[in-house]
Parts: C-alpha cells; structure tokens; sequence
C-alpha cells in the first residue's frame, strides 16, 4: 500500500520522503518514483523524529502514516506484547512521525492516518487491528483539535479489508476460531461486503491525494471510511 500511495504522489509532481527500517528496502521505490527520497528511521522508536526531520528542506503538504502490524490472532490468544507493538507503531509511530514535521507545517498541511475496519467493528479474530486502530482514531481527532488553529487538519483512513497477503493471515485467524477453511472465509469475508469487494490499495491512494485539495479542509477531523459498504452502524 506504502509503494502504491509514494508513486501516486511522486506522479503528481511531490517530493515524497518514504520512511522504512532499511534504505535497502526502499530502493527499487526509489528508482521508480521521481523525486522520492529514501529515509532510514523506525518509526516504532523515538530516534525516528530526528531523522526524519533531518530529511527535510521545505514545507510538508501533508504526512501519511501507513504502517501495518502483526496479524497476531484473536482477542483470546493474541499475545499482549503483540498488542502493546501494534499500538506502539500505529499511535506512537504518528505522534513520532507529526514531531517530525511540526515546525515545517503550514495551512492546508494534511495529518492523515491509514487506520482500518476493525478500528470501528470489533470482532474476535483482529485483536490488534481492532486496538490499535480504535486507538488511532483517538488520536487522530485530538490532533485535529490540537493543530487546527494553525490551519492544519487531521484525517482518517479507514479502509475496510485489502486484498492483500496480510488479509489472508486474517483470514486464516478467522478459520481457526472458527474451525473452518481459509478459502471459504475469504469468500464470506467478501460477501460481508455491500458490492461484495475487497478495497483495493490504489482506491485508498486515491483517497490520499483527494485530501490534498484545499477544499479537503470540510473534511478536519473526520474518518473517510472506504470499506465498500461493510458497516451497518449508523453514524
């Protein structure tokens, strides 16, 4: 998802610095997108904030925090430490990430978060997901509270279940608790769906560069939610 969202931005003519443990890791990114820098920096730990801001030479438009945590089972067996990571890397890694880049925001910069599903519709199989992503959410309007007077603004994603290799370790979570086969909760997993899909990665890009616009300001503090009609709770 990280590498679709980079391109898309970098094709509309941005300076993009991408954040991974590894230069080595961002390498073939690198050569493919134009303009994108390769930043070495784990944003799970505190030392990320200055390296990161160490790459940086102009205004920041907008910050995308997207990283994914371990599918790690069910609310039952997961292990708490798998837990305390998730939230550590999706809660902390933004707060690292937006103290990076405090002094080079400006009015209309875009805070944007990449939650998720299970943030909103607890189930018993995505313990980490679910918290994590519940507690981002939190997180993500007290940031818009917290920077609005500048101007700036604070977004949630939150898309429902890519068809990713990472949805597939859910879905085998889901089997297990269910004593099931792992194709046929693929399959129920989609039908959960309104339109009876997946999101895709570059429907959630697109999501990413629609928030650049200024009038993407009506949108402060708000969750977008792109689970193709997943949610059955009102608001």
């Amino acid at each position: 998802m990280g590498q679709v969202i980079v391109r898309r931005l970098a094709q509309r003519g941005l300076k993009v610095v991408a954040v991974a443990r590894s230069e080595n890791s961002l390498a073939s990114l690198v050569a493919e997108a134009p303009g994108t820098v390769a930043c070495a920096a784990d944003i799970a730990t505190d030392s990320a904030i200055e390296a990161i801001a160490a790459h940086l030479d102009r205004p920041v438009r907008m910050v995308v925090h997207g990283p994914g945590v371990a599918t790690a089972g069910g609310v039952r067996d997961a292990p708490t430490q798998a837990v305390i990571d998730a939230v550590n890397i999706k809660v902390g890694g933004m707060l690292r990430l937006v103290r990076s880049v405090d002094r080079r925001l400006a009015r209309h910069s875009r805070l944007v978060a990449i939650g998720g599903h299970y943030g909103f519709e607890p189930t018993a199989y995505a313990a980490t997901a679910g918290v994590a992503n519940a507690a981002l959410a939190n997180l993500m309007r007290q940031l818009s509270w917290a920077y609005g007077e500048r101007g700036i603004t604070a977004h949630l994603i939150a898309p429902g279940p890519a068809d990713t290799e990472r949805l597939r370790r859910v879905a085998e979570s889901r089997a297990a608790l269910a004593g099931a086969g792992v194709d046929s909760i693929y399959a129920e997993m989609k039908r959960e769906s309104a339109i009876g899909a997946f999101t895709s990665v570059e429907q959630i890009a697109w999501a990413v560069e629609l928030l650049l616009a200024e009038e993407a300001d009506a949108f402060a503090g708000s969750t977008l939610f792109m689970d193709a009609g997943r949610r059955r709770g009102l608001p």
